[in-house]
């Protein structure tokens, strides 16, 4: 069961939580040709009327310029990996136990699987809690 670790940048920005608040943030960069992996969105409880959106990949270039125009910015403060593989019955309960039993804490996970594949992605407060969380991720795959 192989899995691919990699490091990923994601973007975030605020949205109002009204019909078309998503649309006014990430519209700008979707017209300059952005292909999201990977997005969520959701409401901010502790800040009503609000929420908020995290998006990846953001490539240099006019999709950057116009993820900032949209207000999107990177998520400077959260450290990001991507793990893909072989779906199964149990996989992200395995890496987020192993992860637990070597005290490495998350910050977010969001998995999703399609088909015969799963993806998820796993946020850290530093980036030394990502490059642990990667080697452990990557025993797991062997």
């Amino acid at each position: 069961m192989a899995l691919k670790v990699t490091k990923v940048e994601v973007w975030a920005a605020e949205i109002q939580d009204e019909a078309g608040g998503l649309a006014k943030v990430i519209g700008p960069a979707a017209a300059a040709g952005a292909n999201f992996e990977f997005m969520i969105a959701r409401r901010q409880p502790d800040k009503p009327g609000t929420g908020v959106v995290f998006v990846t990949p953001v490539p240099a270039g006019k999709v950057r310029d116009a993820a900032r125009a949209g207000g999107l910015n990177r998520a400077s403060h959260i450290f990001n990996l991507k793990i893909e593989g072989q779906d199964r019955p149990g996989i992200v309960s395995q890496i987020a136990k192993a992860l637990g039993e070597a005290g490495v804490s998350m910050r977010g996970l969001s998995a999703s699987a399609l088909g015969r594949k799963f993806v998820c992605l796993i946020g850290f407060d530093t980036p030394e809690a990502a490059d642990v969380a990667a080697r452990i991720i990557r025993k797991l795959g062997k």
